[in-house]
């Protein structure tokens, strides 16, 4: 795996350049955590992760993957630029705390990133204008 972060993403400029950088490429049925969900669950409610999380949340104003025009209505999600494994969570790896490893991103973006597909991507937000009669 190529080694990523996110200072490495901030250099791009556009939406899909991002995209391209951090995507995964994994698929339905591939390895996840299974029944070790349990460690990255209880390390999600812990308030090192809940104070981690504000931080990049607050960097990224609120944009997916960093970049204006694309905000995020719904719930963010902080992505891990290199993916955890529960040994990682068992070992405490400093990755999992790491600025430079978390990116914001939406659900769409996060799935896509994921499954190594574009078409899981939404649309860039459109802003409205007046006597613009086009409905979404």
């Amino acid at each position: 795996m190529r080694n990523r972060t996110y200072s490495g993403m901030r250099q791009l400029n556009t939406f899909e350049e991002r995209f391209d950088y951090l995507v995964l490429g994994g698929g339905v049925g591939h390895d996840t955590f299974a029944h070790d969900r349990y460690l990255n669950q209880r390390f999600y409610q812990s308030s090192e992760w809940k104070s981690v999380r504000r931080d990049v949340i607050s960097r990224e104003n609120g944009m997916d993957l960093g970049l204006e025009g694309y905000p995020i209505f719904d719930k963010p999600i902080v992505h891990h630029i290199i993916p955890m494994t529960p040994k990682d969570f068992e070992e405490f790896n400093p990755l999992i705390l790491d600025l430079d490893n978390l990116v914001l991103v939406s659900h769409e973006t996060h799935n896509a990133i994921h499954f190594g597909s574009r078409v899981l991507l939404r649309e860039q937000w459109t802003e409205r204008t007046p006597g613009d009669t086009k409905l979404w």
